[in-house]
């Protein structure tokens, strides 16, 4: 295995070579590596250089060097000069980089300390800053979770965003004589209820504050419930509980005189409808109204909203043709009545017996944002029941003709069945297949002789076009060491025949006929062919007789006459988690906006269609719609002239009773006092110092070992200088194979021989298919831009700068060569070369190693089993690593493999933080409680925030049903449970807070070959599961 994973690192194919290394290094497969890399520098072997040049840029003459390659030989030197000034007319193209502007700020550890619980006003990972407090405009506020309150907010929200119930609540009032009359404590409760909830609507017209309190209202309806106050209330519950109150309180007030009359409530007026039930039972017709406000629907079995309300409206058979002795059971519902707001609930929780506890229906259902109620009205009654009989007889013909198909598409008379045109297609075959003929098949396999590649060249550019490098003619020596070698040719191996032995059963190597005819085998091919093509135009017959149908069932009901009663869908609430636990949240269609917004506690956001289907649909993750609300088009038509043109709820709030107007005014001037205190407390604190932008620019690229004074000094080509000095002893090695080129033909010849020679070396290793455990982009800078496709003036800038490094002080050549090199970067003016374009390339490299030292940290790291230290690099290696794919494949690493191990990580710790919890010791807790608030919630959030995977949903679900699954365990503490329905809001939401991040802790990086090395024993280790530390 070690020889074998040795082998891929680096290359070589002969095992005594790696055996004998490993055995040098007493089988350390790091320190192998390394013995092996450093014979290779000993003996470098040139092979052949592919002639290919980057991409000419902004003209055709650029774009003509790809095919006209130019011998950049001591011995052509006008075809250089010529390549030069090409070059030089090419316009340079400014590549576009984003770069991340947003720092994420120290979290105040002191307020930490002091806040017993975080407060969901407050953005997670950042002082509260009263910005956020705010309300922008007109934009809808948020409502504060209090504690497993999600399921109110959810209902609140949607009932507010109704124009005409906004208007009856905030209009409700009630007469002197009615209030001195109440007696009962259901009417007192009531009516204390509705003016919490005046209050709560007035807030959320009128507030300055992006969320605000709901908590009297709220705690007045928790009492009505009998579970304990930790646990999160159903929304259907809920729902009905509060339209009954409601009904109740507007009862007082419509119809003093008859109590028992609900005609004119506007709260049944508004929600309530009825259905008329017609049917058979035991042999006896029956028939009865009954009023309805929420329908409930059944999700199991269907796949839209539509088959739900035709499964919930027909049960049963009702034959009218049957005799009357006949016992049948059947019934068919009707509605007669229905509400300007049509609520469906949608029935997504069982109880499975065998488990003797709920279960959560995770089926995927569709719905439509219009459905037209014609074909489930009374009024529709015998035009729907004659499309139901069309419909009944052509499903019939579908049943017959999918019988007869599966005839054909599973044929035989045994357990296993095919299609039968393959059948036939596999006769065919066989019959057409012939014996081989007489003696032994041998089949020849010649190796390919290998293609001598291209001679090596030097890429043209403007760094020798100002400048006066005069190249000589070098000694024919020289070129013959600098071109590769030739391969000699390999020997083509021979087969040589073998012979069987004489009693050997000579078998065919495919099934064949063995004794046929020509006229048998013509006639067998026509009969096998045309049988085929028949039974192939059955089957299209069939399948498009069952198409034709299907679509005729499909458009039975667009009629125009059955599309007069359309429904606009206004709310969807959803719920994420599992029976006994989730999250809920609302999506409600803005008519003035024109768009979805989602209604999440405190966050009120936009939204699109796209998201509400991936989170209400089902099917796909724990979250589904659990509540749809419809309203009718003439409605519909009335919010959007209502809530048209902006300051709309402006002109609500002045036409408030002057109590609501004064309890606004009164709670906007208290926001503004706490706003002065927390500006008064901030101003108290000792104020820390913040880095300017241009250090911490420096600190986020710095990535050399220089001292601090030096790292902060503003040179505009620091990044460029230490990706120089990093390959200072490339460049060492490149200037000493020229002491021949600088004995004989001076120093500029000396820097021509040693530029082409470091440019053919780096050309050659960009072109290496990299592998897992090796990256040549580690190794230099200039492998990194020729793998992007650099634009040329960048690389040959970039090279130039590595020969003019001022740390290339070895001797009196390497001076020399320097500052020949020196000069010319200084001839080479901004219109051969865009700086900030070449600043741009060398930030990404720099970003590009910072990324993989975090990457590497984080892998060690985790197998070390520091799970948080290593889910911080993990993450922020992501995180940058994303930013750099963005401009190309090529300009980040492996984001698979950095996800898989954010992904291993993340639920390691997850089950850190879940056994810490549910250990009771009151200091386990707390880490429990901190992994999770600091590390396990942010990275699920960034996760979920962007591009998600499956593998990563999978992953964030089984995190999630960890938690939920200990929501109501009798063994568990109360107080646990209270911290336990604080958290889960968070866990379950991914949309309500801002995330931010802390960036890790800074690593120097190594140097190129020691990061390689540390790159290649990593790999390595992950594949073996084994501990691994570099030095």
């Amino acid at each position: 295995m070690l020889l074998n994973q040795l082998r891929e690192i680096t290359g070589i194919q002969d095992p005594s070579c790696l055996h004998n290394a490993l055995k040098a290094a007493n089988g350390d497969l790091t320190e192998a590596v390394t013995i092996l890399t450093e014979e290779q520098v000993k003996e470098p072997v040139q092979d052949a250089l592919a002639a290919e040049l980057s991409n000419g840029e902004g003209s055709a003459v650029g774009k003509g060097l790809l095919t006209d390659v130019i011998d950049l030989t001591p011995d052509k030197k006008d075809d250089l000069q010529a390549v030069i000034a090409l070059s030089l007319m090419e316009s340079p193209t400014v590549q576009t980089v984003e770069k991340d502007a947003n720092r994420a700020k120290e979290t105040n550890a002191s307020e930490n300390k002091n806040r017993s619980k975080r407060k969901r006003c407050e953005v997670w990972g950042e002082n509260p800053n009263q910005n956020n407090w705010r309300r922008v405009d007109d934009w809808p506020v948020g409502l504060k979770n209090i504690g497993n309150t999600c399921w109110f907010s959810a209902v609140i929200q949607s009932l507010f965003q109704l124009p005409e119930f906004r208007r009856l609540v905030l209009g409700y009032t009630l007469p002197q004589s009615v209030l001195e009359n109440c007696r009962s404590r259901n009417e007192k409760r009531n009516i204390a209820f509705m003016q919490e909830l005046q209050c709560l609507f007035a807030l959320m017209l009128g507030t300055h504050r992006r969320f605000v309190d709901p908590t009297a209202a709220l705690e007045l309806l928790r009492e009505a419930f009998r579970t304990a106050e930790e646990q999160q209330q159903d929304v259907s519950e809920f729902t009905h509980k509060l339209l009954d109150w409601l009904e109740d309180a507007f009862q007082l007030a419509v119809n003093v005189n008859s109590p028992g009359d609900k005609s004119e409530n506007p709260m049944v007026q508004l929600f309530y409808g009825t259905f008329l039930t017609e049917g058979i039972h035991e042999g006896k017709t029956f028939s009865k109204i009954e009023a309805f406000g929420q329908y409930p629907l059944q999700v199991n079995g269907y796949r839209d909203l539509t088959e739900c309300l035709e499964g919930a409206m027909i049960e049963g058979e009702i034959d009218e043709k049957a005799t009357t002795q006949s016992v049948k059971y059947g019934q068919e519902r009707w509605f007669t009545k229905l509400p300007p707001v049509l609520t469906f609930e949608l029935s997504r929780f069982e109880f499975n017996q065998s488990l003797g506890q709920p279960e959560k229906i995770h089926t995927k259902l569709e719905f439509p944002q219009i459905i037209y109620m014609d074909r489930y009205l009374y009024s529709s009654k015998e035009a729907i029941q004659r499309k139901r009989e069309e419909i009944r007889l052509l499903k019939e013909q579908i049943a017959v003709l999918q019988e007869k198909l599966e005839r054909y598409m599973l044929y035989g008379s045994g357990p296993t069945r095919f299609p039968l045109p393959d059948m036939l297609q596999y006769v065919l075959e066989f019959v057409t297949t012939k014996l081989p003929a007489d003696g032994p098949s041998t089949q020849e396999s010649q190796a390919a002789p290998l293609e001598p590649q291209a001679e090596s060249r030097v890429l043209d550019g403007p760094l020798l076009q100002n400048s006066a490098l005069k190249i000589e003619d070098a000694e024919k020596s020289e070129d013959a060491a600098s071109a590769p070698a030739d391969t000699p040719p390999q020997p083509e191996p021979v087969s040589k025949p073998v012979h069987s032995s004489a009693s050997l059963t000579r078998v065919p190597e495919c099934p064949a006929p063995h004794v046929a005819t020509e006229e048998e085998m013509s006639l067998v091919r026509t009969c096998l062919q045309r049988w085929r093509s028949e039974i192939e135009q059955d089957i299209q017959d069939l399948k498009g007789s069952i198409a034709q149908i299907s679509q005729s069932i499909e458009k039975m009901y667009c009629d125009p006459l059955l599309r007069q009663v359309p429904y606009h869908l206004h709310a969807v609430l959803v719920h994420e988690g599992q029976a006994n636990a989730g999250h809920y949240w609302a999506y409600i269609y803005d008519q003035p906006r024109k768009s979805w917004l989602k209604y999440n506690d405190i966050s009120v956001t936009e939204s699109s269609w796209e998201e509400l289907e991936r989170d209400s649909f089902g099917g796909l993750r724990n979250a589904s719609a659990y509540c749809l609300m419809y309203i009718k088009d003439k409605m519909s038509c009335h919010v959007a002239d209502d809530d048209a043109g902006a300051g709309q709820f402006q002109k609500e709030v002045e036409g408030l009773p002057p109590e609501l107007k004064h309890y606004i005014q009164e709670d906007n001037w208290r926001l503004e006092q706490e706003v002065e205190e927390w500006e008064g407390e901030q101003s108290c604190k000792i104020p820390q110092i913040e880095p300017s932008s241009a250090s911490e620019s420096q600190d986020f690229f710095s990535e050399s070992g220089q001292d601090q004074s030096s790292a902060c000094e503003p040179d505009l080509h620091s990044l460029s200088s230490q990706h120089a000095m990093m390959a200072k002893e490339q460049t060492a090695q490149a200037i000493a194979n020229t002491a021949d080129a600088y004995e004989k033909n001076g120093v500029e010849a000396a820097l021509w021989k040693a530029f082409r020679e470091e440019y053919s070396r780096l050309y050659l290793l960009a072109k290496e298919t990299p592998t897992p455990q090796s990256d040549p982009r580690l190794q230099h800078v200039l492998v990194y831009f020729l793998q992007n496709n650099a634009p040329k003036r960048v690389v040959e800038r970039t090279l130039l700068e590595q020969f003019a490094d001022k740390n290339l002080s070895y001797d009196e050549r390497s001076i020399s060569i320097m500052k020949v090199a020196r000069t010319k970067l200084k001839e080479i003016g901004p219109d051969d070369v865009d700086m900030e374009e070449y600043k741009k390339w060398h930030e990404d490299y720099s970003l590009f190693r910072k990324v993989s030292v975090y990457l590497l940290t984080g892998l060690e790291l985790y197998q070390n089993r520091k799970y948080q230290e290593a889910l911080t690099y993990l993450v922020y290696a992501y995180q940058s690593n994303t930013t750099l794919l963005r401009k190309g494949p090529n300009r980040g690493a492996d984001e698979s493999l950095i996800a898989l191990y954010r992904r291993k990580c993340l639920l390691k710790l997850n089950d850190v933080a879940a056994a810490l919890f549910i250990s009771s010791d009151e200091a386990h807790v707390a880490e429990g409680v901190s992994i999770l608030n600091e590390l396990i919630i942010p990275c699920m959030h960034l996760i979920i925030n962007n591009d998600i995977s499956q593998d990563d949903l999978d992953a964030i679900e089984i995190m999630r049903n960890r938690w939920c699954s200990y929501l109501g365990q009798e063994d568990m503490d109360a107080t646990l449970q209270m911290k336990l329905g604080e958290l889960l809001p968070r866990l379950l939401d991914c949309s309500a807070e801002v995330i931010v991040l802390k960036e890790p802790p800074k690593i120097r990086p190594n140097s190129p070959y020691d990061l390689c090395s540390r790159f290649a024993a990593v790999m390595e280790s992950i594949h073996e599961a084994s501990t691994v530390t570099v030095k």
